[in-house]
């Protein structure tokens, strides 16, 4: 596997509270030696002083167009690496950047996504209580939200349901709270961080490669919000909620995802360096990253 690694540090569908440092931080921690990967670290340019605090009036979400401008940039980044046949690595940011990242798999065919989130990610901008896109990337790639970013390039949907396998939930209770469509009313296939607790990594994992391995998409991409993992093993997330995955729950199910030959690239987002004095997550996270791709 040639990994190329991408630096994304898009906080437009977020808020500038550090996780724009994921990064930098994650590879001067020694992710930049990750065995496999390529020399020459692709650096998109930083967006995030377009970011705005009020909500765009054409979708009622923050930063719409910025996010857009930047989505495209990330969106032609991805399509030049994966026809270079290189898997790319991409560190957020923030998770709206999947939207730049799925609609430029769409351009190949049916591209499928693992999900690995605590949040459902899938309000609509009406019963987002923050505006921000990061509540609901995994709706928008889905179809669901304004067509200025649902749509980009005539692609809708990114990916079809029947192809996003979500693991890790644990937000059902606010997402009730709050009246965001239900994720459950799809045909994604969800697996919350619960059903993991009661049916053990290694169950999770071989549904999760038996569905790659039958879905017709032509390959997943991975995506690996930290907040997945357990509260007490990553505090460095703006959004806390307690409970969570374990890092060998993870691995288990990344391994059996990679070992598919399926799996077209990765994302890592969300994990906050400034909230991280100690740099303890960020080098939890190095080596967790570097463990899924020792066995892949």
């Amino acid at each position: 596997m040639d990994i190329r690694i991408i630096s994304a540090p898009s906080i437009l569908g977020l808020k500038p509270s550090g996780v724009q440092l994921l990064g930098k931080t994650l590879l001067d921690l020694g992710l930049a030696a990750l065995p496999g990967a390529k020399t020459g670290i692709v650096k998109l340019p930083d967006p995030n002083k377009e970011y705005s605090f009020q909500r765009d009036p054409a979708t009622n979400c923050l930063n719409a167009p910025a996010l857009k401008d930047f989505c495209l940039e990330l969106h032609a980044t991805i399509k030049t690496t994966v026809a270079n046949s290189e898997f790319p690595l991409v560190l957020g940011g923030d998770c709206s950047i999947l939207i730049g990242v799925m609609s430029a798999l769409k351009t190949n065919g049916r591209a499928g996504l693992l999900f690995l989130d605590a949040h459902a990610d899938f309000y609509s901008p009406e019963t987002s209580v923050t505006g921000e896109l990061a509540d609901m990337d995994l709706a928008i790639v889905a179809g669901y939200g304004p067509p200025f970013l649902t749509n980009i390039n005539d692609l809708v949907p990114y990916v079809d349901e029947e192809d996003i396998i979500h693991v890790g939930q644990r937000d059902q209770d606010e997402t009730q709270k709050y009246n965001s469509p239900d994720i459950h009313q799809t045909e994604i296939t969800c697996i919350s961080a619960s059903d993991c607790g009661e049916r053990g990594a290694s169950a999770v994992a071989a549904e999760v490669k038996e569905r790659m391995i039958n879905s017709p998409a032509y390959g997943f991409w991975i995506h690996f919000d930290t907040d997945v993992l357990n509260d007490d093993l990553n505090p460095a997330v703006d959004y806390r909620l307690p409970g969570g995955l374990l890092i060998d729950d993870v691995h288990v199910i990344v391994s059996a995802a990679l070992s598919t030959g399926k799996c077209i690239g990765m994302s890592v987002t969300i994990y906050n360096p400034r909230l991280d004095a100690q740099a303890i997550v960020g080098r939890r996270l190095v080596a967790a990253i570097e463990r899924f791709f020792s066995v892949s």
